[in-house]
């Protein structure tokens, strides 16, 4: 898929994910926790996009290792922000972090974070510690 490609549709599904998001109750107003998800079969490839991704001024967590259904392995980590869920602002990001990631040669997952707010009608806690998360 080209990179163009890949941009238009990940801010297509950026502004569902926060449809579904608000629509659910979580609140607008919020300070979220965006997690963007980078992977890669090539260490040190990643570990530049990594370094990049840190010189952006994104926090970024330790890479971890996979192992996939197929039995090959991949590592991948995240680029966190802290700002309102606002789609200019996810389409900025997405836009810098897939083009990044097109230049290191490493993947660029989407992104994802947590409702914030009151559970969910009829959810109980369980919910809302395991599956609250939107990709």
């Amino acid at each position: 898929m080209s990179t163009e490609r890949q941009l238009q549709e990940q801010k297509q599904e950026n502004q569902e994910i926060v449809d579904a998001i608000l629509a659910d109750g979580s609140e607008p107003d919020a300070e979220y926790t965006i997690e963007h998800h980078f992977s890669a079969s090539n260490f040190d490839r990643l570990e530049k996009a990594a370094v990049e991704a840190f010189k952006m001024g994104f926090e970024v967590n330790d890479a971890e290792e996979m192992e996939l259904e197929d039995g090959s392995v991949i590592f991948c980590f995240d680029a966190i922000a802290y700002h309102k869920l606002e789609v200019a602002l996810l389409d900025k990001a997405c836009e810098d972090l897939i083009q990044l990631a097109a230049k290191l040669k490493v993947d660029y997952d989407g992104w994802g974070t947590y409702f914030i707010g009151d559970e969910m009608e009829g959810d109980d806690e369980e919910y809302e510690e395991e599956d609250s998360r939107f990709h």
